[in-house]
């Protein structure tokens, strides 16, 4: 790991809980939590896998708990659906993972340079 870039797995789980603390500002509190993940991350491609990352296991977990309870065929369209629900309802976070990553990635460049 680089010097100055944090761990894309840390990052991930502070863009989820920032976004649970600020629960009442939809679409904002993703914005904020991509954001802070991403900075910490300071790269773009690591930023939006740490904000890819809690969806595909949420979508996985929720796919498993259906087909071990009895209903497989339920359980992978619950799962692929929910997939789809977390993808759209995680855009804000996307976005905030690509600002932040941009962001921090800008400002390592300019700490190196000085």
């Amino acid at each position: 790991m680089r010097e100055g870039r944090g761990n894309v797995v840390t990052a991930s789980l502070l863009m989820v809980g920032i976004t649970l603390v600020l629960f009442f500002l939809p679409f904002i509190n993703g914005l904020i939590g991509g954001a802070v993940g991403g900075y910490v991350l300071a790269d773009v491609k690591r930023a939006v896998l740490a904000a890819i990352l809690p969806a595909v296991l949420v979508s996985l977990l929720l796919m498993g708990i259906f087909a071990l309870f009895g209903s497989p065929i339920v359980g992978i369209f619950a799962g692929m659906t929910a997939a789809a629900l977390v993808f759209f309802a995680d855009v804000g976070i996307f976005i905030g993972a690509v600002i932040g990553g941009w962001m921090g990635a800008r400002s390592h460049q300019s700490r190196l340079r000085v």
